[in-house]
């Protein structure tokens, strides 16, 4: 095993992209490794690895990155299809599906892509049905349940968790820019796996809330502080500083004076 391959399975392992559904379709009980006794489908990594680099090739092969079409009508992969297209310089689509954008003539959405990447094939069957009537190959995110009609490359994942589609979306768009020569293989993408993972709106205002909170509670003990370091700097002021010349303003005299008796000028 190349110590790439290695570290990105290690990398599939923390974000849980192994962990399958308890329901099974026939079409990916190739990709399944074995059953747990809680029944859930661990699906086997080395294959997901192998299927990433197959469909990253697939995506290298289309001319113009536009052509491309990334689309994610779940919420927990909207951030990371616009973080993939972002950097390969794809079209992307999140959120919900227009009906009729590859099929409908008419609409002012209309899109001819010459590949469809999908995140769920189950709830994206709109887009992936669309494909199929326009005859365009189409590269999935499938987890153990999904369906594999009209998918032509099916990567084994977990497609429901944020970590897990995050992850395979950066391993594709790292791929694919080692493939252009963009990038080079020696040296690793100095873009973490964070970046593609999606953010709850909700969590990030109560963050900036808590941070405020805590910044107005450190403030007043910085304002007692300063009013105590006031009142240590004026007792010194008012103690020390004015006695300062008249202890020794006679020694400063004898000094001074001390020259103009042993000049011989």
């Amino acid at each position: 095993m190349a110590l790439t391959q290695q570290e990105d399975i290690e990398k599939m392992l923390v974000c849980k992209t192994h962990l399958g559904t308890r329901n099974i379709d026939h079409r990916m009980k190739r990709y399944v490794f074995r059953r747990t006794a809680d029944g859930i489908h661990i699906v086997h990594l080395g294959k997901t690895w192998e299927k990433a680099m197959v469909a990253a090739r697939a995506i290298v092969t289309v001319e113009n990155p536009m052509d491309i079409v990334v689309v994610s009508q779940r919420v927990y992969g909207s951030r990371a299809v616009l973080k993939f297209a972002q950097y390969v310089g794809a079209h992307a689509l999140a959120g919900r599906w227009m009906p009729g954008t590859l099929t409908n003539q008419i609409t002012s959405k209309y899109l001819e892509p010459r590949l469809l990447v999908v995140t769920d094939p189950r709830v994206d069957s709109q887009a992936v049905k669309e494909a199929a009537y326009a005859n365009i190959p189409v590269v999935a995110l499938c987890d153990t349940d999904s369906p594999l009609e009209h998918v032509d490359i099916c990567i084994p994942c977990n497609n429901k968790g944020k970590e897990s589609i995050a992850l395979i979306y950066w391993l594709l768009a790292r791929e694919v820019m080692y493939l252009r020569g963009t990038l080079n293989r020696t040296t690793p993408w100095d873009i973490m796996v964070d970046a593609f993972f999606w953010r709850d709106p909700e969590e990030l205002e109560r963050a900036e809330e808590d941070g405020n909170a805590g910044w107005q509670q450190a403030k007043p003990a910085a304002d007692e502080w300063a009013e105590g370091a006031g009142e240590s700097w004026a007792d010194q002021a008012d103690g020390n500083w004015g006695d300062a010349p008249a202890a020794g303003g006679d020694d400063w005299g004898a000094a001074a004076a001390a020259p103009a008796d042993n000049g011989g000028w």
